[in-house]
């Protein structure tokens, strides 16, 4: 077949250090499928790692790009202002959780974005301290393999790594040894508080408050786990982080632009970070990431300390201000939650039926940002479903150190898509069960 031809051409000629879930060879992709080389249909339940959150190839992102690529394609930021750039601004500044937020940098990747928002920070603040929390996912450039703590594979063997950084608990209340123990007694507010308490610990036992720049945190982690902190832990960090002029970094690559039923993830809590770090669903699958603070933050970094030659990008941009217009004009955020009570409905009414009894299963998440925890199985097990999965022409993926499967579809995967999409992972999660007896 063509595609197992192409497939070994890639395993020879690309980088082994690249991790990949299936040996699919994907041709192209349109809406909630994509389409192999042979022309088979998969349902992706990825979005590239929601990067994809308008679906595949959207006619509006399309049409915005060729009109685009055929006008400018790229204007260096050093250089000139360029329009695109400009309009998007523009089009982003409305939907930011807050006015004061609106001045932007804009580069190419997540881990850039991240890296961007340190320097920021750390030129703001005259510090060099950075924490971060235990499970975050924040890169694996050299700056951002310091900070990611989700799994050592992203680090193991490059080090030195960049000092400086310092690792707190996150309330994942799931696997805290203390709720594990006692449920009932010790709630997931009860481990906020703990979290918290274990970050006024590290500002008294490691990083001096005049020392610490920022505190950096996913609103909903993501490689961790896709978990949820309580509302307090978030309430705290902003009440430490004012207390001590820290700021507050909030990493929503993955979390934002509609993926959590809200435009960012940070306005289910009603915090407001110092610096916004934004990528993935920012431009539906076009290399753009963004960071956006207040200007009396921003205007403190000098001329030409900030840059990069695809910053920016004059068709990514474009391809960015057409997803904005798609979420406004077709209703993306009511799309994404409605469909996410269809899918929480299903997984929490169906999933128990088809595990034994002595698995438990911890169905989280926020919109259309879904983890499925089993606790009681071997380990492999998320994997396994992900395999039953594949048999049924689903690609989901796993996620964290435990036994985690995730669900990232389109914002507008259709009711019809949803069925089919619950219907095909509660057979595969059944198919894997059966393998347990």
């Amino acid at each position: 077949m063509a595609s197992q031809k192409l497939a070994q051409f890639g395993k020879k000629h690309i980088a082994k250090g690249i991790g990949r879930s299936t040996d699919l060879v994907i041709e192209r992709g349109q809406g909630t499928f994509v389409y192999t080389v042979e022309g088979k249909k998969y349902l992706d339940l990825t979005t590239g790692i929601g990067v994809t959150n308008t679906g595949h190839c959207h006619p509006k992102v399309v049409k915005a790009v060729q009109e685009q690529a055929a006008t400018l394609s790229h204007g260096q930021v050093n250089i000139f202002f360029q329009k695109p750039m400009l309009d998007l601004i523009e089009a982003l500044k409305p939907r930011m959780p807050a006015p004061e937020l609106d001045t932007f940098f804009f580069w190419n990747s997540g881990s850039e974005a991240v890296e961007a928002a340190i320097k920021v920070a750390r030129h703001a603040t005259k510090r060099q301290n950075i924490i971060v929390f235990q499970g975050s996912y924040h890169g694996r450039t050299f700056g951002t393999m310091a900070l990611t703590t989700s799994k050592t594979i992203y680090s193991a063997g490059y080090a030195p790594l960049m000092p400086g950084v310092h690792v707190a608990p996150f309330p994942y209340y799931q696997q805290w040894a203390a709720h594990k123990a006692d449920p009932n007694r010790f709630t997931a507010e009860w481990c906020g508080e703990e979290a918290l308490h274990q970050v006024e610990l590290l500002l008294k036992q490691r990083t001096a408050p005049q020392d610490t720049a920022a505190i950096l945190v996913e609103p909903v982690q993501g490689e961790g786990g896709y978990v949820v902190p309580p509302q307090n832990f978030m309430d705290g960090l902003r009440r430490i982080c004012d207390q001590h002029g820290i700021l507050l970094i909030c990493d929503e690559v993955q979390s934002g632009f509609g993926r959590t039923g809200k435009m960012f993830a940070v306005e289910h809590f009603g915090v407001t970070p110092d610096i916004l770090v934004m990528a993935k669903g920012i431009a539906s699958g076009y290399p753009l990431s963004a960071i956006v603070s207040r200007q009396d933050i921003m205007d403190k970094q000098p001329p030409g300390s900030m840059g990069g030659t695809y910053a920016g990008n004059a068709i990514a941009c474009a391809a960015a201000k057409a997803t904005l217009q798609i979420f406004e004009e077709e209703k993306i955020l009511e799309s994404c939650n409605e469909r996410s009570k269809q899918f929480f409905d299903g997984l929490r009414s169906r999933i128990p039926t088809v595990v034994p009894e002595n698995v438990k299963v911890d169905i989280r998440g926020l919109g259309l940002m879904i983890g499925i925890e089993f606790m009681g199985v071997p380990t492999g097990f998320a994997g396994s479903v992900a395999q039953e999965a594949l048999k049924r022409d689903t690609l989901v993926l796993t996620t964290s150190i435990y036994e985690t499967l995730r669900l990232i579809p389109p914002l507008n995967i259709s009711k019809e898509e949803t069925d089919l999409a619950l219907n095909n992972v509660i057979a595969s999660i059944e198919a894997a069960a059966k393998q347990l007896a």
